[in-house]
């Protein structure tokens, strides 16, 4: 497979372990609350790899040229 942006790519997997940690070592201090950093980086992390993917890259389909 072909990784479009590798750099990107590295930094949504870190981005991702990140939230992870995060969420889990608050999980363990508050029952009742998450953490909204780590989600935030689960997000970012998960646009990263869309992104590092080449996944919102436009490639127009059917237009004669």
């Amino acid at each position: 497979m072909y990784l479009a942006h590798p750099i990107p790519l590295g930094a949504g997997a870190v981005f991702i372990l990140a939230g992870i940690l995060i969420y889990r070592r608050r999980g363990r201090e508050d029952k009742d609350h998450g953490s909204q950093g780590a989600v935030i980086l689960l997000i970012v992390g998960a646009i990263m790899l869309i992104y590092g993917l080449g996944l919102l890259e436009y490639r127009p389909a059917g237009i004669a040229g």
